[in-house]
């Protein structure tokens, strides 16, 4: 005979009323979490109670009930309902839907039952229900502030729209994780997200960083120095798109047509290239994005001279340079950190620069026919080189020399060929047959030995020269320096002597004050400065 099977009665439903409730000290939940007591006493003060309480008759010593209700679960709503209570908004008598447990378990596992058994909702309901109510019109701030979530928390569900309904469908299923959907969420582009999601199935990368990669491997990023020096704003005013994530620091985003960029940035360093050319009288100005390495091979560059600062410059530069080595001082001293004195010396340094970066002033008649190559900097901002020459645009006089050289009391030195090439010294046209006659061997060893010693002992004198000319050395050049010599090599072996000097071509030490400076030692001295130890050490 089947045994019947024993049905289940459930706890009955009553309004009880507030003064008449006690919060049970059997309640599982001490620690503040989720939602805040405000914000849902607001949302109780919204759209009610959605929930009733769970609660226990008190009994007195001789078991008979006391009309005082025990709450072991829905603590956190009783104390929305007491804040309201205290506000004044709801009254002490006004009834609370609650349900009378039959007191057949204990009051913690029911407080414990209601709080493990609870399971989140789903990110994708969530963003199903947020697109709901945009669609009954209700917009994300109000959204927001109705479910006391941010605004890029309500943005962010919103913008899984853009990921395919098939992806969406194997997220649904467990078959991706929530921050893989996140990361398809940057393009709005059905077809190329699901190859994407194609290619990584067959793969063991799954990670969002590579998806994100796939995505977005024709696209530019808006921090390229071609986007900056643009403008997102320009950019998009001329019909470009941006993809954004909003779930990931993307820098501004990825510009999603390259053509369009380009044509932007040629068509904006072409005007930049225009204005100052027009501006500053040059004879010709090239604008490309990059220019080739030597590109400025055989032409001669020349300088210009920092405008000099004005009175009123130089007051402003002087009292801003001793505000800031003051508060400088004065910061170092300081045993904490302070927010404030490292923004105002931010603002003083900023100033000083300024001041600091003048204009250059270039000969006028050197601008007429010299020109400048406009390209765009690492940061995206215009990097500018003047001062280049043509050949074809050299004045040529009688000797074949440029006729710039020395004008308006200008230095030669300032005037040089780009190429490094070494130039002689100017000679003389002869009278007779105006044709030029080349110097004496002897002559031009001479000079060349006068101009070696020369160079040596300006090295010496000046350490900035040095760094700048071991720069330029080869290894082998640095090895001997620092060693005397160079391993493995016979004819490297080497070392920088005093004496290896152009003695042999005729230039008597003893003749030339330069040569006097050197003397015995000048290469140790030459060392020192450039922080290598003595070869005797």
């Amino acid at each position: 005979m089947a045994q019947a099977i024993q049905k289940i009665t459930l706890s009955a439903a009553r309004d009880i009323p507030f003064n008449k409730l006690v919060l049970s000290q059997q309640n599982v939940r001490k620690i503040k979490a989720g939602v805040s007591i405000e914000d849902l006493a607001e949302d109780i003060a919204h759209r009610g109670l959605l929930t009733s309480l769970n609660v226990r008759p008190e009994f007195d010593g001789d078991g008979n009930e006391t009309g005082i209700y025990r709450i072991p679960a829905g603590g956190r709503r009783y104390r929305a309902l007491e804040r309201l209570v205290a506000q004044k908004r709801l009254a002490k008598t006004a009834g609370v839907p609650c349900i009378v447990s039959k007191s057949e378990t204990l009051e913690v596992e029911d407080s414990l039952a209601e709080n493990v058994q609870r399971v989140s909702l789903h990110p994708l309901d969530q963003f199903r229900a947020f697109q709901t109510l945009r669609e009954q019109g209700l917009g994300e701030e109000e959204i927001a502030a109705r479910f006391f979530v941010s605004v890029a928390i309500v943005r962010q569900r919103q913008r899984l729209a853009s990921v395919s309904p098939r992806l969406l469908d194997s997220y649904a299923e467990d078959e991706m994780t929530l921050e893989q959907i996140m990361a398809f969420s940057i393009t709005n582009d059905h077809v190329r997200q699901e190859q994407v999601w194609d290619t990584i199935s067959r793969s063991h990368s799954r990670e969002p960083y590579y998806i994100r990669r796939l995505l977005t491997e024709t696209a530019i990023r808006a921090s390229d120095r071609r986007a900056v020096y643009v403008g997102i704003e320009a950019y998009e005013a001329a019909g470009g798109v941006t993809m954004r994530d909003l779930f990931d620091q993307d820098q501004g985003g990825w510009l999603q047509d390259p053509a369009l960029l380009e044509q932007l940035v040629m068509e904006k360093l072409k005007a930049d290239a225009a204005a100052i050319q027009v501006s500053e009288g040059w004879k010709w100005v090239e604008a490309a994005f990059d220019f080739p390495y030597g590109h400025t091979s055989g032409l001669r560059r020349f300088y210009g001279e920092q405008a000099e600062m004005t009175e009123d410059e130089l007051a402003r530069y002087d009292a801003t340079r001793a505000e800031y080595d003051k508060l400088d001082a004065g910061c170092a001293e300081a045993n904490e950190y302070s927010e404030a004195t490292e923004q105002k010396l931010e603002e003083l340094g900023t100033e000083l620069d300024r001041l600091n970066d003048r204009p250059y002033v270039f000969n006028p008649r050197q601008v007429a026919r010299g020109g400048v190559f406009v390209s765009l900097g690492a940061g995206g901002e215009l990097k500018i080189e003047r001062g280049f020459v043509r050949p074809e645009d050299e004045p040529k006089n009688e000797t074949g020399h440029s006729a710039d050289v020395g004008d308006d009391g200008a230095d030669p030195g300032r005037d040089l060929p780009v190429t490094g090439a070494a130039g002689g010294e100017d000679t003389q046209p002869d009278d007779e047959d105006e044709t030029i006659k080349p110097l004496p061997d002897r002559l031009v060893l001479d000079l060349t030995a006068a101009r070696t010693v020369a160079l040596r002992n300006a090295l010496a004198k000046s350490c900035h020269r040095l760094y700048r000319r071991a720069a330029c050395l080869r290894p082998e050049d640095l090895l001997r320096l620092r060693f005397g010599f160079v391993p493995g090599g016979d004819a490297a072996k080497r070392s920088l002597q005093p004496d290896a000097r152009p003695r042999r071509y005729g230039l008597g030490e003893g003749d030339r004050s330069a040569a006097r400076w050197l003397g015995p030692g000048s290469s140790q001295r030459s060392k020192r400065s450039l922080g290598f130890p003595d070869q005797a050490r």
